[in-house]
């Protein structure tokens, strides 16, 4: 298991993880490089790249651990490494099912709905990223890249912040809801460069090569990822495809919807492993 963008393992992971173990799974939670508990300098850099380089990693010592089959591993992602899970197991026969919640798989789509008028999403509002803000968020991120070229300290910014501050997530509401889910390794703060390279950034393009069964969660109202480009990815990837009226961080625990997604998980893994591979 590995946590989304800018995220930590202990942000909110921990009752998905109790949920595998009471059907009898072992998990293996981690932090990519460079983040929470992970070893890694220099900090905070998030690397599409790098995180597909240690999510291979991590598979491969979850193979080594005790009890553990080494073909039958089962990879799970939220956000970003629900998209970062479909580029690790594309092609693998060793994977036995992939869980991709609220998937982040192609950030150039534009096709995110409008939330409901009479929803808590709409509530708490939909609109986009003034033109001013965009543009003093991608001068850094071009500095920030100019910096890694030439060796320079790298140029950071917050991973997410209130409407109008220079922010990569700064929808109304976004800070609320990340924040309550924080765990105490997590750190407010990423390379801005991150902002350009989100933009090839496009895991929809391994869904076809999945050779496992796979379960997709999509939040209709997810304002921070593109619904339609996550159902389409679904579909290339013959996976179950579960809807639930929510936005991007009503999955987390204290949520009204999580603990329906958390047993949805579970029962997609006692089906795509086997009866007899869990405990009921």
């Amino acid at each position: 298991m590995a946590h989304g963008f800018a995220a930590t393992k202990d942000c909110g992971l921990d009752s998905f993880a109790r949920g595998f173990a009471a059907i009898g799974l072992d998990v293996l939670a981690f932090d990519y490089r460079g983040f929470g508990a992970s070893a890694g300098e220099p900090r905070q850099i998030i690397s599409p790249s790098g995180q597909v380089q240690d999510y291979r990693a991590a598979l491969r010592a979850a193979a080594e651990l005790p009890g553990v089959d080494p073909n039958r591993l089962v990879l799970w992602g939220v956000s970003m490494s629900g998209g970062t899970v479909l580029e690790v197991a594309a092609g693998r026969s060793d994977i036995a099912a992939v869980i991709s919640l609220t998937p982040l798989v192609n950030s150039l789509a534009s096709d995110r709905p409008a939330p409901r008028p009479s929803s808590d999403v709409a509530a708490r509002g939909a609109a986009g990223r003034r033109p001013s803000t965009t543009a003093r968020l991608l001068l850094r991120a071009v500095r920030d890249k100019y910096a890694q070229t030439s060796g320079r300290d790298r140029l950071m910014a917050p991973a997410v912040g209130r409407p109008d501050e220079v922010a990569l997530l700064n929808l109304p509401g976004t800070y609320e809801d990340y924040a309550s889910i924080a765990g105490p390794t997590w750190r407010n703060e990423v390379n801005a460069s991150i902002a350009l390279d989100a933009l090839t950034h496009r895991p929809h393009r391994f869904a076809a090569d999945l050779r496992c069964p796979a379960l997709f969660q999509i939040a209709d109202y997810d304002r921070c990822v593109p619904v339609r480009a996550a159902i389409r990815a679904g579909v290339r990837a013959r996976a179950q495809i579960r809807h639930y009226p929510c936005d991007h961080f009503d999955v987390y625990p204290g949520k009204r919807w999580h603990e329906s997604i958390r047993d949805h998980q579970a029962r997609f893994l006692t089906k795509a492993l086997g009866a007899g591979a869990v405990s009921s």
